[in-house]
């Protein structure tokens, strides 16, 4: 779910036929829970989430990520599991700093380096589910005009007045 930015909600109502897991390309996912959306899988995590699959032998109807006892992932199991994460990885200095303390962090990381790889804030926003404006809220410190290369030549290029005939 991290690397997809999704919601525990939009994860815990993912189902197997949901996603497309085509071998070393990107994948993708398709969000039903609100707007329905479509958000790409990278072709690392499409090796895990097969993998899982087939350890779990999920069918098609299956959810992605059952609870233990099948059916709906709770919240507060989700949480639960994330609080263990965190504190397997993270050192007590970070744990301290409060380091991914919220189950959102997943979301917001996932986000983050969309909009460092390049991907237009519009395209992140279809894929999250928000607004672009929300997007550009959320993550000022990807706008700044000074870290973006302007082609100035083009620039005036396209800004250049048509040719006025002189009278």
């Amino acid at each position: 779910m991290a690397g997809t930015a999704l919601s525990p909600g939009e994860g815990a109502s993912v189902r197997v036929q949901d996603v497309t897991l085509p071998d070393g390309e990107f994948g993708k996912v398709l969000v039903r829970a609100g707007e329905r959306r479509t958000v790409p899988v990278s072709p690392d995590i499409v090796v895990v989430l097969r993998r899982w699959i087939d350890q779990a032998g999920l069918e098609a109807e299956d959810l992605l990520f059952p609870a233990k006892r099948g059916g709906s992932l709770a919240v507060s199991e989700y949480k639960r599991v994330w609080r263990q994460a965190r504190q397997a990885v993270l050192s007590p200095d970070e744990m301290g700093a409060g380091l991914g303390e919220q189950v959102s962090s997943l979301r917001d990381s996932c986000l983050d380096r969309w909009l460092w790889a390049g991907v237009p804030a519009w395209g992140v926003a279809e894929w999250a589910g928000v607004s672009a404006s929300w997007i550009a809220l959320r993550y000022p410190h990807r706008f700044r005009l000074e870290d973006i290369e302007i082609d100035w030549d083009h620039l005036e290029e396209i800004l250049r007045l048509p040719d006025i005939p002189k009278q």
